[in-house]
Parts: structure tokens; C-alpha cells; sequence
């Protein structure tokens, strides 16, 4: 009994192995329990000052623009630069910003116009070092423990995902804004100082300076990988039809349920974290391509009935489905990310990666916003849930490549197990080799 309850339980081996997986792991925690203040109180406070879903989903254009150009931009700079300076800078701007927003809530009449600038610069500084953020993993773990890793930075997002947004939602309803603002603060200042402590990670010899070119190379390998290709295109498709978190606040509104909303923001992280729990088995898993796709229909089969139903604990128990299949589906990706890249183009691809999973919420953001105002929350999501579902069957049917890869035969998972058992030839990976 003993031994089947561990087969199912996540693997410790990289917190064991891996003194720097351990600091991020907990650096990570500490920056989301920060930040999910500040992500729930800022949608909550233009709501409150607008009235207006058009207002709340028009933060996801604010950030679209800053994100794609820094997000590509930061890619380049994490080959380039040592990765630990990138996070360390980037991580002191996230804070400087929420010191912007604490300062602004405590005006006697707080302004509208910088919610929107500190959306636009949490954007252009997430896109700088995500890239970098992601491109670590691959460098402090080794390549046998990239899928038990994933699952326990998996685990950790969701530990902070339950409390954070269920907290937040308190926290802003009956005390206010300045208080979840200012644990933003404290919180990046405490992560700053845990980024500070991890080791150099410079880049590989002879890395190239940040360019156009140098952007262009890494696209150009994801284009030429079908599998990388998959995981992109269906992650942008989910989420840009069935990412319906900035209208909440009007659904809890719709429900009559105003106490229900920090749930809402937590319940998609208690399904992943139950997914988390049972992770045991993804390590032996070798066929990553089927949990993206099936991870990602399931996220918009669950949310087309959450979006559906009227009963508000029932929308409570399919937003935790939600997040179980976006979950599986996560998992898969950043397995097939760190199993395939090569190490002089991880910074780059980590950028289109940032693409891939954060426009689709800002465009998400948007195409519900707007389509809350027209037909209300509830048709915004259940429409958006089945137009997922359609969009992430198609791209499976056009795509085969995904659905069939496995880690044991793919020729780049296989390289890069080699490289990283130090029996590979010595060569650059090109895009005629497929």
C-alpha cells in the first residue's frame, strides 16, 4: 500500500538534488502570494472606479504590446547575459511598481490612469524575465529530473494559487486595497533578496549579443519543430477563448455571490493542485504531446460548464476541473520545452514560450471583457469554454506530430538526453536536421 501511494506522489528528487531549485521553489512561492494580491485588488479597483467590464478586460490590450515586444526581447537577453541578473533587476522593478500602486490607493481620490501604466510595465518586465526565469530549470536540474521538477514547480504555484487568491479576496473586500498593495510590496522585497542568493548562470560560450537575428534564429527553430509549434498554438488557443478571470468580479455579481469571488480566483488551483498531488506517474510518462492536448480540451469543456450553470458551487467544482486539465496540460509543455531545446537557444525559445502562455490571457482578457459587456459573463464563458474545445481539436488534427510525440524516440529529446549524460557528438543542432 505503502509502495502505491508513492508511486503517485510527487518526486523530491530535484528539491534533494538541486540547493538553487530549492531557493526558486521558495522564492516563487513568496512572489506569488505577493503578486496575486495586487492581480486580484487591480482588476477589483478599475471595476470599482469604471463599473465597466469593457474597462477591466481592456488591461489585456494595455499589456499586449510591452509583453510581446519585451517578452521576445528578453528571450534574446537571457542567451546573452547571465540569467541571475536578469531575474534580480526585473524582480526590483515588479516591486518599485507595486510601490506605484500602493502609493496611488493611498490618495484620498485614487487615479485611474496608473493602474494602467503599472499594467503595462508588470507586462514589460514579466516579458524581460520570464524568458530567463523559464531557461533556468534545464541549467540547475538534471535532464532525468526535468518532469519531476515541473510537477513540483507545479505544486508550488498552486499552494500559492489556493491561499493567495482566496486570502486576496478577503483582504480587499473588508479591508481594502492598501493593505494587499503594500504585501505586494513586502513580498517582492523578500524575493529580491532570494534571487540575490542563487548561483551565476552565465550564458553559454560564445553567446550571441541580443538582435533581431538572433530572435529570428530562435522562431525559425520553433517553426521548423512541429511538437514546439503544437504546444504553443494550443496553450494561445485555450487561453485566448476560455481565459475568463478578469470577469469574476460581474459573474460573482451575476450569481449573487459577491463572498464567492476569491474562490473563483482559487478554485482552477485547488483542481491543480489535487492533479499536482497524484504527479508521481508524469515521470514515467513519455508521451507529453496527449496531456497538452487533452489537458487544454478538458480546461474548456470545464469552463463552458462552469460558464453554463447558476449554481455557484457547482460553477466552483468545474473552474477546479478547469484548472486540473490546464494543469496536465502545463505539464506536458514544460516537459517538452526542457526535454528538446538546446541549451544556447533556451533563452530565446523561453520568449516565445512567454508568448505562448501569457497573450492568450491578455487577449483573453480583452475578448471577455467585451463580450461580457454585450451578452453577460455567463454566455462570455460557456461560449468561450466550446470555442476552445473546437480550436484545440483542430490544431491536434493539423498538428499529428504533437499528439504522437514521445520522449523515447524523438530525435531533439533524445540529443538532449545525451548532452546531458555527456555522450552527444559535439555539434550545434540546425534546422536541417529534421
Amino acid at each position: 500500500m505503502i509502495k502505491k501511494l508513492a508511486a503517485v506522489l510527487p518526486d523530491l528528487t530535484p528539491w534533494r538534488s538541486s540547493r538553487d531549485f530549492r531557493l526558486l521553489w521558495v522564492q516563487g512561492l513568496v512572489t506569488y502570494l505577493g503578486s496575486v494580491m495586487a492581480l486580484i485588488a487591480l482588476p477589483l479597483q478599475i471595476k470599482e472606479l469604471t463599473g465597466s467590464p469593457l474597462a477591466v478586460g481592456a488591461m489585456g490590450a494595455v499589456e499586449l504590446v510591452p509583453l510581446v515586444v519585451f517578452g521576445l526581447y528578453g528571450g534574446a537577453l537571457a542567451d546573452a547575459v547571465d540569467r541571475r541578473k536578469v531575474i534580480v533587476l526585473t524582480e526590483a522593478g515588479l516591486g518599485l511598481l507595486a510601490v506605484v500602486l500602493l502609493l496611488n490607493a493611498l490618495l484620498p481620490h485614487p487615479m485611474l490612469w496608473p493602474l494602467y501604466l503599472v499594467a503595462a510595465g508588470v507586462a514589460a518586465l514579466a516579458g524581460l524575465q520570464r524568458p530567463a526565469l523559464d531557461s533556468l530549470l534545464a541549467r540547475i536540474v538534471p535532464h532525468e529530473q526535468l518532469a519531476a521538477a515541473a510537477a513540483l514547480n507545479a505544486l508550488r504555484w498552486q499552494a500559492g494559487a489556493i491561499g493567495g487568491p482566496a486570502l486576496a479576496g478577503l483582504v480587499v473586500a473588508y479591508a481594502g486595497n492598501v493593505p494587499a498593495y503594500a504585501t505586494t510590496v513586502v513580498c517582492f522585497f523578500a524575493s529580491v533578496l532570494m534571487c540575490r542568493r542563487l548561483s551565476p548562470v552565465p550564458p553559454v560560450e560564445h553567446a550571441a549579443k541580443p538582435s533581431l537575428r538572433g530572435i529570428a534564429e530562435g522562431a525559425g527553430y520553433a517553426w521548423s519543430r512541429p511538437v514546439l509549434l503544437g504546444t504553443y498554438a494550443v496553450d494561445l488557443a485555450a487561453m485566448l477563448f476560455a481565459f475568463p478571470n478578469t470577469i469574476f468580479p460581474f459573474l460573482a455579481d451575476e450569481l449573487d455571490a459577491d463572498w464567492a469571488l476569491g474562490l473563483m480566483y482559487s478554485a482552477g488551483a485547488v483542481g491543480s493542485l489535487l492533479l499536482s498531488l497524484t504527479s508521481g506517474w508524469v515521470s514515467r510518462t513519455q508521451r507529453h504531446g496527449l496531456l497538452v492536448v487533452f489537458g487544454a480540451a478538458g480546461w474548456g469543456l470545464a469552463m463552458a460548464a462552469a460558464g453554463w450553470t447558476s449554481n455557484v458551487w457547482l460553477v466552483l467544482v468545474f473552474l477546479g476541473l478547469a484548472g486540473a486539465g490546464d494543469m496536465l496540460s502545463g505539464l506536458g509543455r514544460s516537459t517538452i520545452w526542457n526535454q528538446t531545446i538546446p541549451d544556447r537557444l533556451r533563452g530565446r525559445l523561453a520568449g516565445i514560450e512567454v508568448l505562448s502562455y501569457s497573450v492568450g490571457p491578455q487577449l483573453g482578457q480583452v475578448r471577455a471583457g467585451a463580450m461580457a459587456g454585450w451578452t453577460g459573463a455567463r454566455p462570455a464563458i460557456w461560449s468561450g469554454g466550446l470555442a476552445c474545445v473546437a480550436a484545440v481539436g483542430l490544431l491536434a488534427a493539423a498538428l499529428p506530430r504533437l499528439i504522437s510525440y514521445d520522449a523515447r524516440t524523438d530525435e531533439d529529446a533524445r540529443r538532449r538526453a545525451e548532452e546531458s549524460a555527456g555522450t552527444a557528438p559535439d555539434r550545434e543542432d540546425v534546422g536541417a536536421d529534421r
